[in-house]
């Protein structure tokens, strides 16, 4: 298994996106790379300087990172700075925190190859994980439980593949 932490605007759809696809193992949704404190809810919206980011556990014999990192690629705007739809502030920057070196090379191939799509810079952050701190409980799986909740990722991307496991 590996981990990969991915921040893309508000955690409660982009965990939903990644749990639909084969090989994603484990997500949990929390807050990375802001101060060493872990923060609540409230903090991170009054700009803590912590994203709101998924921790993605996934088995690379069936998804490799960067499918994976395509994937995540097609519910973010790559070129907006601090928002994804309507959520704007430093809490839903996007990024692309690794743990592990080896993951590097893929994560920079992908970015860009992004780039030359776009044309333009992008604006995800790509560098290693200094710090997570879970969501509180409510959080976790939050569309699941909450599915009329809002989301900057359109439904129809959730149903995108079913899990073949």
């Amino acid at each position: 298994m590996k981990t990969i932490f991915l921040a893309g605007g508000c955690f409660w759809g982009m965990q939903k996106f990644l749990d639909q696809f084969g090989g994603v193992t484990f997500t949990e949704v929390g807050y990375a790379n802001g101060p060493d404190t872990a923060p609540t809810y409230r903090e991170v919206c009054d700009n803590s300087g912590h994203a709101e980011t998924v921790r993605v556990e996934y088995d690379e014999a069936v998804l490799s990172l960067p499918e994976l990192l395509r994937f995540y690629f097609q519910v973010i705007d790559p070129v907006s700075v601090n928002r994804q739809g309507m959520d704007a502030g430093i809490q839903y920057r996007t990024g692309i925190y690794y743990t592990d070196e080896d993951q590097l090379p893929a994560i920079e191939a992908v970015c860009k190859e992004v780039e030359q799509k776009v044309g333009t810079p992008l604006a995800v952050e790509v560098g290693p994980l200094e710090n997570f701190f879970p969501a509180e409980l409510y959080h976790q799986k939050y569309l699941d439980k909450n599915p009329g909740g809002y989301c900057h990722i359109p439904a129809r991307y959730f149903h995108l593949e079913e899990k073949k496991e």
